[in-house]
């Protein structure tokens, strides 16, 4: 039996159009606001078609010393130009991009997850330390 952490891809996201990329402050302030914002293809452009597309982003957040993770947020993107007239004739499509406003209380990594309907699971972090 293969463990679902066995099927997780990871790699540069500078080459490697389905890896999540999280963008958000290195250094936060303890309970203050900040943006982290999430996409997929951000250097190499990633398809987003009724075939071939970025079905949801998942983020989630670790603090260190801690054994469990904390979810921050799970964002579906359901609109991929589907249409009764034929794949991607439809009259909208969702893009692959989030921004999710967070605080923390102490330092940890940001850990996004994104699936490709075709190429599975992506993950990538961040550490953010909390001063």
């Amino acid at each position: 039996m293969t463990a679902l952490s066995e099927t997780i891809q990871s790699a540069d996201w500078k080459s490697e159009k389905h890896v999540p990329v999280i963008e958000c402050p290195d250094n936060v302030k303890p309970d203050q606001l900040f943006d982290a914002v999430i996409s997929v293809g951000q250097a190499v452009g990633h398809p987003n078609t009724t075939e071939h597309h970025i079905r949801w982003i998942m983020l989630y957040f670790h603090p260190d010393g801690e054994k469990a993770v904390c979810q921050v947020g799970h964002f579906e993107f359901t609109a991929h130009g589907e249409s009764v007239k034929g794949a991607n004739q439809g009259p909208v499509s969702t893009h692959h991009k989030v921004v999710s406003t967070l605080k923390l209380l102490k330092s940890g990594t940001l850990q996004a997850l994104a699936y490709c309907n075709i190429h599975g699971l992506w993950q990538s972090s961040k550490n953010i330390r909390v001063e």
